[in-house]
């Protein structure tokens, strides 16, 4: 049995980490993954801290996560011995994964509109800050941008912390994190159609329309609504937020008055239901400070864990805000196996995130460490390309690519 992407060649020109955890995705689905870094430096999280060493060998632990699964062909494509092989591993590849700097792919004549012409077939993907598909390139298409760019223009940090204060982001990388997980679901869209058609295409996915989407809820209530949400100012449902019991934290957020009730009948307030203060969702937004005593009141008499289970079993969609330690000790996430280990043979086995979904016909994820710098090119070029021995090694001594 199986990955429902085997079979599927991937070559990956990417860095830092919408990219390569856009291919990382592919990867655990099955596919062949060839990441093309630079000789000599390669993907630049290969430098970034924090980093595990053991026995004189030192890794970035960036790198390890996002890069399981797949192999490493040091290739310098600048020149033209480069770009031959370049375009012969186009040649026989079904998709191409980039997030380079908007443009630099097209200056060296290697953009779309070339590589279709030598493999029609073939799904060309980009990630960049603002979008590059001709027809839909704004003022801003060229510009270079990094996560907290596009959490910052689609308006989510406007979102994000007190009301007295600056805006905050959210979790370093999410719009990359979340920009890999649209292009990988791009890129299977236009996979299916490629069955259909016999043709590939170009998938362009744009981190700003990424997190413009996913703050969806900011356009719909401006649209119809005519309301402009704002961090830390509540307007249509209260209670939501963290709430400390004795130990620790716990989420909680009442959506309507079912939930209200419920929660009311376990602090037992039956009042709250009908006091004008705290009767619909608008009362008790424009009302939080008597809400919140309330209900700090009821959570500082119980364990995080006591109140988490207190409030769920009554139908109150409750969780305890976890700390790192707590994740990992969390018999949920044991039982998903979302605590993927990943065995490398320098530094030892550590615990990265699963892919999600499940598949229930599929087997379980490959757990392949993350490749050294060129450890695959000669294979590559030997057993894929086709260049012999004595070829390799003098591309090798000129520079064009790196083997170990």
């Amino acid at each position: 049995m199986q990955r429902p992407l085997s079979g599927v060649r991937v070559i990956g020109l990417e860095q830092y980490m919408a990219g390569p955890y856009c291919t990382m995705l592919l990867a655990d689905a099955g596919a062949e993954v060839i990441k093309i870094e630079r000789p000599g430096s390669g993907d630049p999280r290969r430098s970034m801290p924090p980093f595990v060493s053991k026995n004189g060998a030192k890794k970035a632990v960036g790198f390890m996560g996002y890069n399981r699964n797949k192999q490493s062909l040091a290739l310098d494509f600048r020149g033209p011995k480069g770009q031959d092989i370049f375009r012969k591993l186009i040649a026989g590849a079904d998709v191409l994964v980039e997030n380079l700097r908007p443009g630099s792919l097209d200056r060296l004549g290697l953009g779309y509109e070339a590589l279709k012409e030598i493999n029609p077939r073939l799904v060309h993907a980009v990630i960049s800050g603002f979008g590059r598909l001709p027809g839909y390139q704004g003022p801003y298409s060229d510009r270079p941008a990094f996560d907290i760019v596009a959490e910052a223009m689609s308006g989510i940090m406007h979102l994000v912390g007190f009301e007295d204060k600056p805006p905050s982001w959210t979790i370093y990388g999410m719009a990359d994190i979340y920009s890999g997980m649209v292009t990988a679901f791009g890129i299977m869209q236009a996979l299916f159609m490629r069955e259909r058609t016999g043709k590939g295409q170009f998938v362009d996915s744009a981190m700003y329309d990424n997190m413009l989407s996913l703050n969806e809820s900011m356009i719909a209530l401006h649209s119809a609504a005519g309301q402009s949400p704002h961090r830390g100012r509540p307007r249509n449902a209260y209670p939501r937020g963290a709430y400390q019991a004795r130990d620790g934290y716990v989420a909680v957020n009442v959506p309507d008055e079912r939930i209200w009730r419920r929660w009311c009948e376990i602090m037992q307030r039956p009042d709250l239901v009908d006091d004008p203060r705290s009767s619909s969702g608008t009362a008790r937004s424009q009302n939080r400070e008597f809400v919140d005593s309330v209900i700090s009141q009821w959570f500082a008499g119980l364990a995080r864990d006591e109140a988490a289970e207190l409030l769920n079993k009554a139908g109150v969609p409750t969780g305890p805000v976890y700390t790192a330690e707590d994740v990992f000790a969390c018999p949920q996430a044991q039982a998903r196996h979302m605590l993927m280990p990943v065995a490398d043979p320098d530094v030892g086995e550590f615990r990265f995130a699963r892919t999600p979904p499940h598949l229930s016909a599929a087997p379980e994820l490959p757990a392949r460490s993350a490749p050294e710098l060129g450890e695959h090119s000669r294979v590559i070029l030997q057993e894929l390309l086709g260049y012999g021995s004595q070829e390799i090694d003098t591309l090798a001594a000129e520079g064009v690519v790196q083997v170990r």
